[in-house]
């Protein structure tokens, strides 16, 4: 390369040099004052803590993620035995038995489930009248942290009993049917779940 070709080179670096520099700082300044919450838009729910259908799924008995320890380790669910009672399969007797569960955890998970709601809306109303100090707060916390727990076991607890009335055959097939077989679940959502729900519940990216 001669003086006169490195010159040339050099001129070009020199007029791009500013263009690159204006284009990083318009991008460092568009990150900067990029101030808006991820949670906008959700200060117009009526209880904020918990979305429109976190509210449906307490109502409902639903899981809510609850159960998660228990149905991720290999210890089936009464909700989801009863859906594949067809597939796995289970007879007239299990069927019965495993209804009865249900029953009995849906009619608890949804009286605590509305407890929870409750709460929750309680401790919201204090924030909305300006009436929330730091003893309310904790009395609130407390009680909403004991109803949640209290809903948490009341899902596991059901887990407990299913293996008692199912094979070990029924229950492979069980975690076979759920996708638990494939060491991601995120990437396998069983028939008839909404993939929204299933991938929050079960902490999908």
């Amino acid at each position: 390369m001669n003086w006169l070709q490195g010159k040339i080179k050099m001129k070009n670096v020199l007029l791009i040099l500013p263009m690159l520099m204006l284009g990083f700082a318009a991008q460092a300044s568009d990150t900067q004052h990029s101030h808006t919450s991820k949670y906008a838009g959700q200060e117009n729910r009526t209880i904020k803590s918990l979305s429109p259908d976190d509210i449906a799924e307490l109502k409902r008995g639903g899981g809510w993620g609850l159960a998660k320890a228990a149905e991720l380790n290999g210890v089936p669910g009464p909700v989801h035995l009863l859906e594949m009672k067809n597939d796995i399969p289970l007879d007239d007797t299990q069927v019965s038995a495993i209804s009865k569960i249900f029953e009995q955890m849906k009619a608890q998970a949804i009286q605590q489930g509305e407890r929870l709601i409750a709460l929750e809306r309680k401790l919201e109303s204090h924030f909305q009248n300006r009436t929330i100090t730091d003893t309310v707060l904790r009395s609130s916390l407390d009680a909403i942290a004991e109803a949640r727990k209290e809903l948490r076991y009341i899902h596991l607890a059901t887990h407990l009993k299913t293996p008692e009335i199912l094979s070990q055959d029924q229950v492979k097939k069980y975690n076979a049917l759920r996708g638990y077989s494939n060491p991601d679940p995120c990437a396998n959502i069983p028939k008839g779940h909404d993939a929204e729900l299933w991938h929050k519940h079960n902490g999908c990216e």
